[in-house]
């Protein structure tokens, strides 16, 4: 899967061989919004376009945007589980929050 960013939000893109087009669409949030290009330089220009029209339509509805995510994260461990994490992470010299925030960091971008 390929990601395009912009202002904050993150488009999952897709190719149709069917109709010859870049697709994609906003991800992380409930609102559907979805633009398309016939070259990766359309795409991009589609992209801001569908994300600044998002940003107005709901300035003019007087609703704030949905955000792509808040930045927190909930998690519900085994015992045995939670207990090895904070093994590790006292053994880093980490809190438990920054030692799993690096563990993710790491592997999301591996």
């Amino acid at each position: 899967m390929n990601v395009m960013n912009y202002k904050g939000y993150a488009a999952r893109i897709e190719y149709s061989e069917e109709d010859g087009l870049f697709i994609g669409h906003i991800a992380g949030i409930q609102d559907v919004v979805g633009f398309h290009g016939e070259s990766v330089g359309e795409l991009r220009a589609a992209f801001a376009e569908a994300v600044t029209d998002y940003l107005d339509t709901c300035a003019k509805l007087g609703r704030a945007p949905q955000k792509p995510y808040s930045g927190n994260i909930s998690l519900r461990l085994e015992p045995a589980l939670h207990a090895s994490v904070a093994v590790k992470a006292q053994l880093a010299r980490k809190s438990i929050n920054q030692w799993v925030c690096d563990v993710l960091d790491r592997e999301a971008h591996a």
